[in-house]
């Protein structure tokens, strides 16, 4: 029986601790399309790539990963030259991997209420709920965090029982307004300006995101778990987007 498509970006990003070359087969090198600017296309096969990598003992967990359609998106720890949580995101095509999204930041914490930036539940449930969840999550982003609407909080995320794994804040809905109302000199410090993407399996939705993280231009990863319908928890990654004067390929973060 063939693997799932999440279950073989499992065995390709532990590839990149291991430097087994079976797992890179899930990519087609030939079509596949990279948007971490950092990285530049073409100069070196995933196999290999992942082989060198792999004699600088870096480590590499898979916390949490996911399906929707074509896409599968997932939350990982990693401890290469420093230690640092990332969300990737993979597109298929034809049954192979053929394009790449991520976002990683410095792993930090524990946070105020003392959660770790990839702890808490990892498997997806309530599956026939996915396309509500969907919908109440880019409703959340559009309506309270990009329009800034707060006083409709409380209709979309769940005002008793909240956890928060950004390692800057804590639990609890209050807590969440006292950062996206946080102001310096008149704008928002936590600004965000357009949904990219919204990617959904069961009660975890990843929403990809662009904005500006207190004046920097940014991308925002959250992945948010819905229970009843509200948002009952959340996890993310904000990184910095590099200059296009800095980009190694032309595909842009999104």
């Amino acid at each position: 029986m063939a693997l799932a498509k999440k279950d073989q970006i499992r065995a390709l990003l532990k590839s990149i601790e291991t430097g087994d070359p079976g797992p890179v087969a899930v990519v087609n090198e030939a079509k596949y399309i990279q948007h971490n600017p950092q990285t530049q296309e073409g100069s070196e096969g995933l196999a290999a790539l992942f082989k060198r990598i792999s004699l600088t003992s870096p480590r590499v967990n898979i916390v949490r990963a996911f399906e929707d359609g074509d896409f599968v998106f997932g939350h990982t720890e990693y401890d290469f030259a420093s230690r640092k949580i990332g969300f990737e995101v993979f597109r298929f095509e034809d049954g192979q991997a053929v394009e790449h999204w991520d976002n990683i930041q410095a792993r930090l914490g524990p946070n105020q209420s003392g959660r770790i930036m990839v702890d808490g539940p990892t498997e997806a449930s309530d599956l026939e709920l996915t396309e509500s969840n969907r919908a109440l999550v880019q409703q959340f982003i559009e309506i309270v965090v990009i329009d800034g609407q707060l006083d409709q909080l409380q209709n979309f995320v769940d005002e008793d029982s909240y956890f928060e794994h950004n390692p800057q804040l804590g639990d609890g809905i209050e807590t969440l307004r006292s950062a996206l109302e946080a102001k310096d000199e008149g704008r928002r410090l936590i600004d965000y300006h357009r949904l990219h993407r919204i990617l959904a399996e069961g009660n975890f939705v990843l929403c990809v995101s662009e904005g500006n993280n207190d004046g920097v231009h940014s991308a925002f990863y959250d992945l948010f778990r819905v229970a009843k319908g509200k948002v009952v928890e959340h996890w993310d990654t904000t990184e910095k987007i590099a200059p296009r004067s800095e980009w190694k390929n032309e595909n842009g973060k999104f």
